[in-house]
């Protein structure tokens, strides 16, 4: 069996107020994913970025961000899940933080996300659509 991949992907944005713009492709950024991938590879999971351009997520809050980042983890049976769903409420509002939350508890604690069915039934109402 080879190493569990987990897919951060960021949709693009289209910022409605100057509030919650955050550099993902900055030097603070690769840092920030450079340790969280080398933390994870020690444990066999890989991590991996991409961008998914053919949907737009209108930023008029942080819960609008968090849809904006989703974790991919087929492994596990999550194709395309906003962090919001797997987090919950953000602690901080520190979306390096959440993401790093969420790819943890993909990473380590799959079953602790509710099924899809689940969410449909309490949708945080974060405009993802379930």
């Amino acid at each position: 069996m080879g190493a569990k991949e987990i897919t951060v992907v960021f949709y693009r944005q289209n910022h409605m107020r100057d509030n919650w713009k955050v550099d993902l492709d900055g030097v603070e950024a690769e840092r920030f994913f450079g340790k969280l991938e080398g933390d994870l590879s020690r444990a066999g999971v890989v991590l991996k970025r991409s961008r998914n351009e053919a949907f737009t997520i209108d930023i008029n809050s942080y819960a609008d961000l968090l849809n904006a980042v989703r974790i991919s983890s087929p492994a596990d049976g999550f194709g395309s899940v906003c962090i919001g769903h797997i987090i919950g409420q953000s602690q901080n509002l520190d979306i390096m933080d959440d993401i790093r939350r969420a790819v943890m508890r993909i990473a380590f604690a799959p079953e602790t996300v509710p099924p899809e069915d689940h969410n449909r039934k309490v949708c945080h109402n974060c405009g993802c659509g379930c």
